[in-house]
């Protein structure tokens, strides 16, 4: 017999399983694999939560309202990270996790759940960061107003499925609390004003810090528009985190940065790298591909330059 509840539904998955088992191997990996999926089985039960089911290297759980749920995400993300820094797997690549979480109504059916919040979480779970924890508006206003400034607004984002697109959230590290930067993206650094210079198809636009996030991507929505088959809807996102501009790779395909005249290209695949002095970024190839979608941006200081609104 089913019914329909309101409940919150959580996705957590671990990046970097695939380097482990290139590095370690196949038993070594699947080891650290399963251990790390059963801790953060762990900790979720030890918030009140229920593990519904694991799903590779990752799981689906659901709690009765977000506040034990965002708990359990803190919680996994700083165990994930001892388990990943330890010093005896020097050789091992870090593993990464993300996780995605929204409150609504699902049914459960035969131990299995079904509904909008199941979906929405999942969806939106493909649109999170390395080490991120993403919410809804709707789960946000669930939390005591005191929690809420824990979290910054990123941007409205189309998931795969749904018409309207959804308002995201992002939890904030705990060492990053009382940073002015991180509340609710409102505010400004009290140091220095800086901004970031970018140029699409020879036309500049300055952004500072009050300006950001902004998102780059094919869709229209998006506040630089690429029309271009291998660019994904929400491709990119560039915010002011933690005193430096940060580039975020949303995408299918992956997001391309070459420095400078440097050679090297840096490869992010649902990534993050910090943005300095100036450079291209790249969309879905590498900027060595010819009439490749490609984005220049240039890190300022600027003491009398007006930034261009959005």
């Amino acid at each position: 017999m089913s019914q329909t509840v309101s409940c919150t539904v959580l996705f957590a998955d671990l990046r970097g399983s695939t380097s482990l088992y290139e590095s370690l191997g196949n038993a070594e990996a699947a080891s650290v694999v399963t251990h790390s999926v059963s801790v953060v089985g762990r900790i979720i039960e030890g918030q009140g939560g229920r593990v519904i089911k694991t799903l590779g290297d990752g799981l689906m759980a659901v709690f009765p309202n977000p506040l034990p749920a965002v708990r359990s995400a803190e919680e996994v993300h700083e165990s994930i990270e001892r388990i990943t820094g330890s010093s005896k797997p020097a050789r091992r690549p870090a593993m990464r996790v993300q996780i995605a979480m929204v409150h609504g109504e699902m049914i459960e059916v035969a131990g299995d759940c079904f509904g909008d919040a199941v979906n929405v979480s999942a969806r939106l779970l493909d649109a999170a960061g390395d080490n991120e924890t993403l919410l809804t508006t709707q789960t946000i206003e669930q939390l005591p107003v005191d929690m809420r400034d824990r979290f910054r607004r990123l941007e409205r984002l189309h998931l795969r499925g749904r018409l309207e697109p959804v308002e995201v959230w992002r939890l904030e590290p705990r060492r990053l609390q009382d940073a002015a930067s991180t509340m609710f993206g409102d505010s400004a650094p009290a140091s220095a004003p800086e901004g970031i210079r970018l140029t699409v198809d020879g036309v500049s636009r300055i952004h500072s810090v009050r300006n950001l996030p902004v998102i780059i991507g094919r869709s229209h929505e998006a506040n630089y528009c690429v029309d271009d088959s291998r660019v994904s809807r929400s491709h990119a996102r560039i915010e002011w985190h933690s005193g430096t501009f940060q580039l975020t790779d949303l995408s299918s395909n992956g997001t391309y940065v070459r420095f400078g005249r440097q050679s090297e290209i840096i490869t992010l695949r649902r990534g993050a790298c910090t943005l300095h002095g100036r450079g291209v970024i790249c969309m879905g190839v590498s900027p060595n591909v010819l009439n490749a979608p490609t984005i220049g941006f240039e890190v300022l200081r600027f003491d009398d330059t007006d930034p261009q609104p959005l």
